[in-house]
């Protein structure tokens, strides 16, 4: 069984979508043992309890410096004795420490095809804005293993999805959280517990 933290900044769709290909058998030989947020209250935390998943919160609020933040975060992840970190909408800088011990088993979410639209900066609603203010008739997301820069890990998958016109960054980011997130997530997480990746 691959055992998988979810790392969440927020609402926690993506974390739903784990959730949901799990309980349907979508994913298979996993088993989701831990989520763990940088913010409290948020509703990714309500999701994780409804599963009845081990849900902490790591607030660099509680830490007085970011090396204990660090510190901190790696400390609860350790715990968990995870397979895979999967960073699904996790919106902090990832420690270098954290990097190395997990190497090649820490996966993220973007919601663009790299290597367009990414990178420092790119994040959320700022993604879909950029792909719009460029006038991209495609755009899409991909799944990528975490290396130490931002966004440039080897693609495990992408998915391409329309822009069509009268899109809003607000209507393309839930197109494309509907059509290519929520599948490709639950996809690269199947394909690693089961060896094809």
């Amino acid at each position: 069984m691959l055992r998988v933290v979810v790392c969440v900044s927020g609402g926690g769709t993506n974390l739903q979508a784990i959730i949901d290909a799990v309980a349907d058998g979508t994913i298979t030989n996993t088993e989701l043992v831990g989520v763990i947020s940088n913010n409290y209250g948020v509703r990714a935390l309500e999701r994780a309890e409804k599963a009845g998943i081990d849900a902490k919160v790591v607030s660099p609020k509680d830490y007085e410096n970011r090396a204990a933040f660090n510190e901190g975060l790696l400390t609860t992840i350790r715990a968990y004795k995870p397979d895979l970190i999967v960073l699904a909408g996790f919106l902090v800088v990832i420690p270098e420490a954290m990097i190395e011990e997990y190497e090649n088993r820490i996966i993220n979410i973007h919601p663009s095809l790299i290597p367009s639209f990414c990178g420092t900066g790119y994040y959320g609603l700022k993604v879909h804005e950029a792909a719009l203010a460029r006038g991209v008739k495609l755009t899409g997301a991909t799944v990528h293993y975490v290396d130490k820069g931002t966004d440039t890990g080897p693609i495990l998958l992408q998915k391409a999805v329309e822009v069509k016109p009268g899109d809003t960054p607000e209507i393309l980011q839930r197109r494309v959280m509907e059509e290519a997130e929520w599948k490709l997530l639950p996809a690269a997480i199947n394909m690693i517990a089961n060896g094809e990746a």
